[in-house]
């Protein structure tokens, strides 16, 4: 069998991560454990950790993911990608934790902040996605691609479900979704729409499954 390699982590700036766990760990019962069997219960968070991402297919080695409460690039999450580093929603507006059951989150900028996501559009199936938290690596292969407006309530509620683009559909596994910006595409097709923290209207979202553990 290949020996899997794994990379460093990079330092996560002290005030974000002191920030992220004080929001995450002020929400009642944001870490308590979840009742009923894994694959009836909704996007429960049993982990808040801080993390490093590796994506070696695309270049990405030991980015930071700073975890806290909130939705994917809304004002608090943006304010922690303006860093250069990646950031993690989680609770009822975002995802769940590293290895949880459900959809974890992962947001980042493509074209500024030094753009840690810029080759992400290019991140093809199949492709392993390395998250380590905790002292364990998750490794999540790539499944599929989709793309989510900010236009549309219904897209954005796609892309936050426990199942990437199934809402209301109760999780079974743990999954994963990186998510970036389509400035560049959005700009070529004339479409300079931006919301409230200049963001463009359209994402492209990664989506992928939990095929190993490594402790």
């Amino acid at each position: 069998m290949p020996q899997r390699l794994f990379f460093p982590s990079r330092t996560v700036p002290a005030a974000l991560v002191g920030a992220a766990l004080a929001v995450g760990l002020s929400a009642p019962g944001a870490l308590a454990a979840p009742s009923g069997p894994a694959s009836a219960r909704p996007q429960a968070v049993t982990r808040v950790q801080a993390a490093t991402l590796s994506i070696p297919a695309i270049g990405v080695s030991g980015l930071s993911v700073v975890p806290y409460q909130g939705s994917p690039d809304d004002a608090p999450g943006t304010r922690i990608q303006d860093q250069g580093v990646a950031a993690s929603p989680h609770g009822p507006g975002g995802g769940v934790g590293p290895g949880d059951v459900g959809n974890y989150i992962v947001t980042g900028h493509r074209v500024t902040a030094g753009g840690p996501l810029r080759a992400l559009p290019s991140l093809p199936t199949g492709a392993s996605v390395f998250v380590t938290a905790g002292g364990v690596t998750y490794e999540y292969t790539i499944t599929s691609t989709r793309t989510t407006s900010f236009r549309s309530q219904a897209s954005m509620n796609a892309q936050r479900a426990a199942v990437p683009g199934s809402p209301g559909a109760a999780p079974a596994r743990a999954m994963i979704t990186v998510t970036t910006c389509l400035t560049p595409e959005d700009h070529a097709a004339g479409n300079f729409w931006r919301d409230a923290q200049n963001n463009p209207e359209h994402r492209i979202d990664k989506i992928g499954v939990l095929t190993a553990t490594k402790r």
